[in-house]
């Protein structure tokens, strides 16, 4: 009797873990509209395809909501069962051509993983398209062989394609923002998205199976109430079916060799320390790369995670990396990123070292988590350089770069109650009091303490010890002191390089002395502001754009709004300025205040997600039905409150899904 009552308790806990209630829809709201657009007036349908996981079916379910369908979906098992994925919607026996009839007067009919589809029931689909009575949603992996009736659909012009791509990083962040309670931290968030790749169905299964495990945490300096995951990866049976590939190896020596090689992450051992026999079939399907120096990778970032988890406990003791055996690779990774900033070149590189600490929860040295949060804010990514100069305090409580850095990250993103609480009781922090003042109103006393402290650099540089005062060194009375290691020798003119730039920053270039180094974009950014050159300034957000940039850009950008004497071409700047300012994690800074967005009407909106998408001004008018004169209106509109000069411009300008008829 107890033992049937236990059995039931166990069955009812399942089923409610098997039944719990899907995350809340969030992102892809443009790919949303599109797919409802596609059904709107005498419109056939769409096509929806992209890789496995990530979100067509949860996509095309919210774009229907409410409407009345009927639905099938093909499957692995059925592919040899003639019209299987329509079963319950025809007759046990029936040829292609009632098939058609029957389901002719369906008004919407919704198709999942066409291509598991059975010959049968491909041929219907495309011949329900075909006699176009029948609107359609089909959707389909690219990442998986099609059948030729189904890719036929956007091939033939059928039904347009939505193309989509892996869950971008901002959208990730907004979807696991509403499933866990508090968020995710920076890191965490970053190692989600890597470790998925877009795959929302593996994404849910990781934080569902960390959160029942207690490995969310909320961890010592965090913001906030954000979680994070540190440590090995939970082994589910989802992780297992994505990694099988690895997992299932029937090769001994090649899985030997595959765990070799997750148990030397993050470091990648040389080609010539391998079999070349065992390493060719790898690299032919796809699992281990090998650049251009010979160094050897596993190719998916989910495997080593994977593989490392999966090894037994004495496999793992024999093979595991201690994070000592990573010191010199850490020096390496920080010298390469301190050059990159002298250079003024902060574009995303490679940093697996440090970022393979944080994910195991070792303790990562306060001197490269310093300066990896200052790569970090340079690019823009200011709630990453938080999380970074947290990573260091936990390690050094009292670090001076880490709490400068910490500072300068949460001040320009508004958050003063933390820049306040870092920069508490520490005068060498002026560079950041600075710009805490800033985030709350006080420009001119910000500009004050930066003008005062580029003084005393200027007078340390000429050796006036009197003029200099008792502040010491530059750094210490800016950004907080550096180490004097040689791969950091010049850690002090950055900073003094820093202070005098943020004074154009927060427009006033005549503070900076004039002092920035010569034929740099910094330089040519002052001087642009200066003079009240608008398109020199754009000029100067293009370069800082390039360089990786983002925030500044977003400054210059902002500021040349004001400069511009041709109002299209200040409108162009304040759209660009917008789109840059979106991707640098709720940055706030003066500069960036006031821009306002000329918002497109809802038809504007529409033409332009078709022109963007490189259809012509005909093309869009058979799809919407209208006439070509009408288009061409409103486009012109568009581009007036765009600032664009022509469709070319138009994908540069706005971020938009990808909507192709092939």
């Amino acid at each position: 009797m107890s033992t049937r009552a236990h059995t039931a308790v166990t069955t009812f806990e399942r089923d409610a873990k098997t039944l719990a209630l899907p995350w809340p829809f969030t992102g892809r709201e443009d790919e949303l509209e599109l797919i409802r657009r596609s059904l709107s007036g005498g419109r056939p349908g769409i096509v929806v395809t992209g890789p496995t996981g990530c979100g067509k079916t949860r996509l095309i379910t919210e774009a229907v909501r409410g409407g009345d369908r009927a639905r099938a979906a093909g499957t692995p098992g059925t592919r040899h069962i003639p019209f299987a994925a329509f079963t319950h919607l025809l007759p046990e026996r029936v040829s292609l051509h009632r098939a058609v009839q029957l389901l002719s007067g369906t008004r919407l009919l919704l198709v999942d993983d066409a291509h598991l589809l059975d010959d049968s029931s491909a041929a219907l689909v495309h011949q329900l398209a075909v006699h176009g009575r029948t609107r359609l949603v089909v959707a389909a992996a690219d990442d998986a062989p099609v059948p030729g009736a189904v890719s036929r659909l956007w091939t033939d012009e059928l039904l347009p394609r939505l193309a989509l791509e892996p869950l971008p990083r901002q959208d990730t962040e907004q979807v696991l923002a509403s499933a866990v309670d508090g968020g995710l931290e920076p890191l965490t968030l970053n190692r989600l998205h890597r470790l998925c790749r877009g795959d929302l169905r593996l994404l849910r299964d990781l934080v569902d199976a960390a959160r029942e495990r207690g490995l969310l945490r909320r961890l010592p300096y965090a913001d906030a109430d954000a979680r994070a995951m540190r440590g090995p990866l939970p082994l589910t049976a989802t992780v297992r079916a994505r990694a099988a590939q690895v997992l299932e190896r029937p090769c001994p020596q090649e899985r030997e060799t595959l765990e070799r090689l997750a148990f030397d992450e993050p470091l990648a051992p040389h080609i010539d320390d391998f079999d070349p026999r065992i390493l060719e079939p790898l690299e032919t399907d796809g699992l281990i790369h090998v650049d251009d120096r010979g160094a050897v990778r596993l190719a998916h970032p989910l495997h080593g995670p994977v593989l490392r988890a999966a090894a037994g406990r004495l496999r793992a003791r024999r093979l595991a990396r201690t994070p000592d055996d990573c010191g010199p690779a850490l020096k390496t990774e920080e010298a390469t990123l301190v050059r990159r900033i002298e250079r003024a070149d902060v574009r995303g590189t490679p940093t697996p070292v440090g970022e393979w600490l944080a994910q195991e929860g070792a303790p990562v040295p306060a001197g490269y988590a310093a300066v990896r949060a200052r790569y970090a804010r340079l690019r823009g990514e200011l709630r990453e350089a938080a999380a970074w100069a947290r990573e260091g305090l936990r390690t050094a409580p009292d670090d001076a770069e880490c709490r400068a850095e910490l500072a300068l990250a949460a001040a320009q993103a508004g958050d003063t109650a933390t820049a306040q609480e870092a920069v508490d009781g520490r005068p060498d922090l002026a560079a950041a009091a600075a710009w805490l003042a800033a985030a709350r109103g006080d420009v001119d006393g910000a500009l004050t303490t930066l003008a005062d402290l580029a003084h005393a650099a200027h007078a340390a540089d000429a050796g006036d010890a009197g003029d200099a005062g008792d502040a010491g060194d530059a750094g210490e009375r800016g950004y907080g002191a550096g180490p004097a290691d040689g791969a950091r020798v010049r850690y002090d003119a950055l900073c003094v390089d820093a202070v005098r730039y943020d004074a154009v920053r927060l427009g006033a270039p005549e503070k900076a002395g004039g002092r920035l180094p010569a034929d740099s974009v910094f330089a040519r950014h002052a001087d642009a502001l200066t003079r009240g050159d608008g398109p020199a300034l754009d000029r100067a957000a293009e370069e800082l754009e390039a360089a990786g940039f983002l925030l500044f850009a977003a400054e210059a950008r902002a500021q040349a709004v004001a400069a511009h004497r041709d109002p299209r071409a200040a409108r162009t700047s304040r759209t660009r300025a917008v789109a840059l300012a979106h991707r640098c994690q709720g940055a706030r800074t003066p500069a960036l205040s006031g821009l306002v967005l000329g918002e497109l009407t809802a038809r504007q909106r529409q033409i332009v997600a078709l022109a963007a998408a490189g259809l012509s001004n005909r093309q869009i008018a058979e799809r919407l039905t209208l006439s070509v004169r009408t288009v061409g209106n409103h486009l012109y509109s568009a581009y007036a409150r765009l600032g664009a000069s022509d469709r070319g411009a138009l994908p540069w300008l706005v971020d938009l899904p990808d909507a192709r008829s092939a």
